[in-house]
């Protein structure tokens, strides 16, 4: 959790360091990363109403004692709804702030990635229906893509 804290911090400072788009391409970066913010803001809200509703949410990677497959909503469309929200964020704001942004952007991604199939090791392992969920949701992140 250490490293995808410090990855996400790295993105907002990439805002300060002065590296900025060309102004050829500055203001449709602007124009899509804004898009891109708002819809990992929307991926975000509909995760965490899932969650909720699931009785699952928990800032750690292993599920609760009594965690139920989050299956409704977000996690309807993807397996990592939360991960893919920041994901979304960290790009949104890469690409309306600065070019640099995208690096620990990236790294994130792989950290993401790799606590993701950590997670759903635990998951399929605690949770039966887990795996039934995992061949019907195919995404895991962003739906349609990743």
């Amino acid at each position: 959790m250490v490293v995808q804290s410090v990855l996400i911090v790295l993105v907002g400072v990439s805002a300060l360091t002065g590296v900025y788009w060309p102004d050829s391409v500055g203001g449709v970066f602007v124009v899509v990363g804004l898009i891109l913010v708002l819809a990992g803001l929307a991926l975000l809200a509909l995760a965490a109403v899932s969650l909720l509703y699931a009785r699952s949410a928990t800032v750690f990677p292993r599920p609760r004692e009594r965690a139920s497959v989050a299956e409704g909503g977000a996690y309807r469309l993807v397996r990592h709804p939360v991960y893919g929200a920041v994901l979304l964020l960290a790009i949104g704001l890469s690409l309306a702030e600065s070019p640099l942004g995208l690096i620990p952007t990236a790294l994130l991604a792989v950290v993401f990635d790799l606590k993701a199939r950590v997670e759903e090791a635990w998951l399929e392992e605690q949770l039966p229906g887990y795996a039934d969920y995992r061949e019907r949701t195919p995404r895991r992140f962003v739906p349609g893509v990743y």
